[in-house]
């Protein structure tokens, strides 16, 4: 919800209000059994009340928090012989990259065609663009930035990532407790107990660490520096401390938070027709990289349920939350998570260029023939 510059008392009475939902959705999610409570919880009942008009609203520092607290959590999964494992994989890894990228493109020819007649005011150029930067698994916000410089709608590129991670974040959870798959993570973290001293260095550092990542303009810095700083302080070998389970919890709300804020009444009025492509077209996408991790798993001897995670389609810290709460493959559900987003953030633009360059090619000799 929009607030005047002003209104910061209403602006702190909304997201306070937006916390003791998501807080009251969470317990009864808890109470219910259902997977990853505190983050679907705050989800679901953010993005509906948002849905429905109320004034609901997330507060940024709360965000970039919640990414650091999860962040470092994830780093104590890379003990040296989790990080050897990893490095072993380097192979796979480029393997679910290219995937990510041909899926994508997969992805912006469908839009193309499905829309090409249904999305009035938009130049050809400009259909391209939005089409190509809706279908790349990326993170939104980076998507959304890289649409803004090629000319597309970042609306419809906005809506199109918020409703893809919504619904993999949402289904994916629920098919594993399905499944019946949780608890079979062989790599715990490198310390379960929690020390003051120790976890006061590890916080400060992380800190650090995501400060300097913002300050370099780098991709979900407060999530990527936190991770990178606890990964190199464990992989070195050391065992500082724990994270308190509770400083987890409240970074899943709030994370679950900043996305159910998206899902505004206007959301449903942006081209009802595009959400509705966009919506089967992530449905298709889960159920085709479910197949691919299952492939890959068979290929490396590794149990399914941690490849179908580290190959989804969803965000980098949904995917590894839910890999972290239901214990299944942690670290290589991150690292392959990490690797597709920067690889994707690189090569996103140089892709678009060359796509759109044999696109114009095509077309020519088409019309020459």
């Amino acid at each position: 919800m929009t607030f005047p510059r002003s209104s910061r008392v209403g602006r702190a009475v909304c997201v306070l209000a937006t916390l003791a939902l998501a807080w009251a959705a969470a317990r009864l999610c808890v109470w219910l059994h259902t997977p990853i409570p505190w983050m679907i919880g705050p989800l679901l009942a953010t993005a509906l009340a948002s849905l429905a008009g109320a004034p609901t609203a997330s507060w940024t520092p709360l965000r970039n928090t919640g990414q650091w607290v999860i962040g470092t959590a994830l780093g104590l999964y890379f003990t040296p012989q989790v990080g050897a494992l990893v490095a072993s994989l380097w192979w796979v890894i480029v393997l679910g990259i290219v995937w990510a990228l041909l899926l994508g493109l997969g992805f912006d020819c469908w839009l193309q065609r499905v829309h090409a007649r249904h999305l009035p005011g938009l130049s050809a150029g400009e259909l391209r663009a939005t089409t190509y930067f809706s279908g790349a698994i990326g993170g939104a916000s980076e998507m959304t930035l890289l649409a803004e410089r090629a000319g597309a709608r970042t609306d419809l590129v906005a809506s199109a990532h918020s409703l893809r991670v919504l619904l993999v974040t949402l289904c994916l959870p629920f098919g594993m407790l399905f499944w019946g798959v949780t608890g079979l993570d062989l790599a715990p973290p490198a310390v379960r107990d929690v020390a003051w001293p120790g976890l006061g260095l590890l916080a400060l550092l992380t800190l650090a660490g995501a400060v300097l990542a913002q300050w370099l303009g780098r991709a979900n810095p407060w999530f990527m520096g936190a991770l990178l700083v606890t990964m190199g302080i464990t992989l070195s070998g050391q065992v500082w401390s724990a994270l308190p389970p509770e400083l987890s919890y409240a970074a899943q709300l709030v994370i679950g938070v900043s996305l159910g804020v998206r899902f505004t009444p206007d959301f449903l009025h942006t081209a009802p027709r595009w959400l509705g492509s966009v919506a089967l077209a992530s449905v298709v996408m889960m159920v085709l990289c479910a197949a691919f991790g299952w492939g890959l798993s068979r290929m490396i001897g590794m149990h399914p349920a941690t490849m179908v995670l580290g190959t989804a389609p969803g965000g980098i810290a949904e995917m590894s939350i839910t890999a972290k709460v239901l214990q299944l493959g942690v670290p290589v559900v991150t690292a392959f998570q990490v690797c597709r987003l920067v690889a994707v953030l690189v090569l996103a633009e140089p892709v678009y260029r060359l796509w759109v360059v044999r696109q114009q090619q095509r077309r020519h000799k088409a019309g020459v023939e």
